[in-house]
């Protein structure tokens, strides 16, 4: 029997029946009592390992609702095109080509071509630099991509090539092929580079979660390809595996899914089912998200991938076995057909079939008419606070005045729905700090800005993003008083810090970073 006590702390315990707390007395991984530094000390007896955690503050661990933790872990290894301009971006990629073997794949990552001086690229520009390396780099939202003649040759795109279903190979005003991909364009590239085998899988992966862990996060809502799953589960039978991991099943996997009879919430304590994952439109940045009327200055609504009776009919088929739903959604028009269709799906009674709660994800752009009716059909809405404070110029220029109820989260909350957050990890970084930041300032994180944030109605209070955090993604995932919480018979999932997170100014959560992790009673990390 493994004890542990924690003593000479301050607890903010996310029990509203005892809010704030000393010392805990910790055994084989839970927590059995909770309460004042003498009370918890009586518990010890001689193999009790006591702790004494100089005055520091103690929360229940944090969970990123919304992350592509095996693309995060690629990401890590490759060239990290997130610059402030083009010719920064395409110095990196020249010096990863002349460093990797010819014919080898050169891979990147988080270029936005909305916040380039230059603006965007084209192969030309990547065909400098090799023409004897395939050269891929998506965009930061992920609903892009670009890509020199090597790779386009690779995955047989040629100038007369038809765009695919659900995607627009780029052209220029004389009609040639000008390497940039549009959403599903991107999976005919994709398709050509060689898949990673499940070593390399679970590499990356150790290293996302490494990450995770240094930023007090234990637990993920994951959206990655299916074979993810596979390399979680061998990380789990190796012991491996510290994060838990709620998996999503892609809806290329559902009649697999519904075969072997899998179902949301199912599995370990660390590796659970998530929800079935759709996609209801593209992004903002390259104008893909379904709009109710046309972008600024344009004709183009974007591009809608399902309406409502889409979503009724894939309903009506994973509902019934036990399969949740959670659908993504950037544009107004996304939302308003994704609400349509669950609003059918309720009044047949069949949302009712699965033990988790359907979900739209993201919800950055919503008519202000659909805003309560997420909570009358029980929708949780899954944001990413982060995203307001990079895309708001973005926003400012392609929906103007519509950008009132962009990245609402006060408006969702005030609506009485359950909202959680997380960070689209690597679109943005799993920085959960930074994410409160984001939530409770809506101003840049290097800003000095002295006035109200963007649109700050939308605002709100660290209590309430720390909940979106901590205690909303576990009640929706339904490990209410189990996880999210410090209290009797709840994982000993924590995070420390040195600062009170409740007590720090809103500007400090920037470079709040943790002193230590722990999952299951045991530090998974420590600062050294």
């Amino acid at each position: 029997m493994n004890t542990k006590i924690l003593t000479n702390c301050k607890i903010y315990t996310f029990n509203p029946q005892q809010p704030i707390a000393e010392a805990l007395f910790i055994q084989d991984g839970r927590i059995l009592a909770v309460g004042n530094r003498s009370d918890i000390s009586a518990l010890a007896d001689r193999n009790t390992i006591v702790e004494d955690m100089g005055g520091q503050v103690l929360l229940p661990a944090l969970t990123d609702a919304h992350i592509h933790m095996l693309e995060y872990g690629h990401s890590l290894q490759r060239v990290n095109c997130e610059t402030s301009t083009r010719a920064e971006c395409l110095q990196r990629v020249q010096d990863r080509v002349e460093q990797t073997p010819a014919g080898q794949w050169v891979l990147g990552h988080g270029w936005n071509h909305n916040i380039w001086p230059e603006g965007s690229g084209d192969k030309t520009m990547l065909d400098v630099f090799s023409l004897q390396h395939p050269i891929y780099l998506t965009h930061k939202s992920l609903h892009s991509g670009w890509a020199n003649s090597a790779a386009l040759q690779l995955a047989g795109i040629r100038e007369d090539s038809p765009n695919p279903e659900g995607g627009v190979f780029q052209r220029d005003a004389n009609g040639q092929l000008t390497g940039i991909l549009l959403e599903g364009a991107m999976r005919v590239v994709e398709a050509a580079i060689p898949h990673p085998d499940q070593n390399a899988c679970v590499h990356a992966l150790s290293l996302a979660q490494k990450s995770l862990l240094s930023f007090g996060i234990t637990c993920v809502h994951d959206f990655d390809p299916w074979d993810t799953y596979t390399a979680l589960a061998a990380m789990q039978d190796d012991h491996q595996l510290s994060l838990r991991v709620m998996k999503g099943i892609p809806l290329p996997n559902l009649d697999e899914a519904i075969a072997i009879g899998l179902k949301s919430g199912q599995g370990s304590s660390h590796l659970r089912i998530g929800w079935l994952k759709l996609f209801a439109d593209g992004a903002l940045g390259p104008q893909t998200a379904a709009m109710l009327a046309p972008y600024e200055g344009s004709t183009s609504t974007g591009m809608l991938f399902l309406q409502g009776e889409d979503i009724v009919e894939i309903g009506q088929k994973a509902l019934p076995h036990g399969i949740s739903l959670a659908v993504h959604a950037i544009g107004d028009r996304a939302n308003h057909e994704i609400i349509n269709g669950y609003a059918q799906l309720d009044e047949m009674g069949l949302l009712q079939k699965a033990a988790l709660p359907a979900r739209i994800e993201h919800v950055q752009l919503i008519d202000p008419q659909d805003i309560p009716r997420l909570a009358v059909y029980g929708i949780t809405a899954s944001m990413q606070p982060i995203h307001a404070i990079s895309d708001r110029h973005m926003a400012d220029r392609y929906w103007g005045k519509r950008s009132e109820f962009a990245y609402a989260w006060n408006s969702v909350a005030a609506g009485g729905a359950r909202l959680i957050f997380g960070s689209d990890a690597p679109v943005e970084s799993p920085n959960p700090y930074w994410g409160i930041f984001a939530a409770t300032t809506r101003k840049p994180l290097d800003s000095q800005e002295k006035l109200d944030g963007w649109y700050p109605q939308q605002c709100l209070s660290v209590a309430d993003a720390l909940a979106a955090y901590i205690t909303q993604p576990h009640r929706i995932a339904g490990q209410s008083g189990k996880l999210g919480v410090i209290q009797k018979d709840a994982c000993a999932d924590l995070v420390c810090f040195k600062s009170d997170p409740f007590k720090i100014a809103e500007a400090d959560f920037v470079d709040l970073l943790p002193q230590a992790t722990m999952v299951d009673g045991e530090w998974a990390f420590n600062h050294a």
